[in-house]
């Protein structure tokens, strides 16, 4: 399924369509359902195994791997809220199971950027007789092109409005997927733009409405499933980075050395660095998805540093592989380019390194109290 997988995403990155055949093989494998608890007919997995599906999938076609990053992340959330109406978790979860419904997060605005930097969305929930009205613009909803479902951020047309999720059918009426997604990297993620005009949608699909001023409260273990899942489309993407370098050092033997590049000393230290930074996220990965498994998450402050790690050992592993390759690494007709590409994309998921830091220095500064300068 994976070597399908991988030979398809090249054409998929050219042309920038959605990967629908790839993710047609997974579902059928039952892995779009593979957090989807057991009594609903899924794998009940937990974030390790999550991570290392996420991971494989990544080497293959990083672009499906994000898609179902999202899915892993929204179908285990959904398992574990209290405050999802019980018959919308079961269908959610059981039309995964048997349809491979697919079902993602909007939160991001061309006005409000991203929500985790605060302020109010601008899409608005307006109540009407018997039903909710959404309008408002969405931007990067990776996977949209085969959504089923979308978890639209929103705030209500109150005195005092509130902040929550609206569960929106993505064929529903006003619902309009408009394709800007033309970036570097993950092209073929759909990761397009979707405008809502006044789409209607019942009570009972409002989630979680809270007051604006409560809204964002941390969650550690929604933060390590993100930063563990999201970071593990990269890692892949390094992972198949390294695998193409190692087959082009052992190939490549220019004339006047008289044999392979993999028998120079300078060039199997720089494999050396690739391996330690692959090696470094391997054990990260390992150690947060268990402990997270176990009941004991990084708090989202350390879930944001490691993000920032796990993305800059991705970067770092895939730019050593360019520079051993040199040309070829610029050619278009080699898979190193397109991990070159896709690997970019690491660093522009939220938190950023600049948010990180700040939210684990105000954390460290805030735990200790003022006290005289020490001496």
């Amino acid at each position: 399924m994976l070597e399908e997988i991988a030979a398809t995403a090249a054409v998929h990155d050219r042309d920038g369509s959605f990967p629908f055949d790839s993710l047609a093989l997974l579902q059928k494998a039952g892995i779009l359902s593979l957090t989807v608890p057991i009594a609903l007919g899924g794998g009940g997995a937990g974030l390790a195994l999550a991570a290392e599906a996420v991971s494989r999938v990544g080497a293959a076609c990083p672009a499906t791997a994000l898609v179902l990053a999202m899915q892993f992340v929204r179908q285990a959330a959904i398992a574990r809220s209290g405050i999802w109406p019980l018959d919308l978790r079961q269908r959610i979860g059981r039309e995964a199971v048997t349809d491979g419904a697919l079902i993602n997060a909007l939160r991001v605005e061309p006005e409000l950027g991203s929500p985790t930097r605060g302020g109010l969305p601008a899409t608005v929930a307006r109540l009407r007789a018997g039903h909710w009205s959404i309008s408002g613009h969405k931007r990067y909803a990776t996977g949209a092109p085969g959504l089923r479902w979308m978890e639209v951020l929103a705030r209500t047309e109150e005195e005092r409005p509130r902040i929550g999720t609206f569960l929106v059918p993505a064929d529903a009426r006003g619902v309009a997927l408009v394709e800007t997604w033309n970036h570097l990297g993950l092209r073929a993620s759909g990761s397009h733009d979707v405008v809502l005009t006044e789409v209607a949608v019942p009570l009972d699909h409002a989630i979680g409405l809270v007051p604006a001023a409560e809204w964002g409260r941390p969650d550690p273990v929604q933060s390590a499933w993100t930063t563990m899942l999201v970071s593990a489309v990269y890692t892949g993407a390094a992972r198949a980075a390294r695998d193409w370098i190692l087959r082009f050092l052992h190939a490549r033997v220019p004339s006047n050395l008289g044999a392979p590049l993999a028998t120079l000393p300078r060039v199997i230290e720089a494999v050396g660095a690739i391996e330690a930074a692959l090696a470094a996220n391997a054990r990260i990965t390992e150690a947060v998805t268990l402990a997270t498994d176990a009941g004991f998450p990084p708090t989202t402050a350390e879930s944001g540093l490691l993000k920032v790690t796990l993305a800059d050992n991705a970067v770092l592993a895939v730019e050593r592989a360019v520079a051993l390759a040199g040309n070829h690494a610029h050619d278009r007709a080699h898979a190193l380019e397109r991990h070159w590409r896709d690997v970019q994309c690491a660093r522009v998921h939220v938190p950023t390194a600049d948010a990180a830091h700040l939210a684990a220095g105000r954390a460290a500064l805030a735990a200790v109290k003022p006290q005289e300068t020490p001496k």
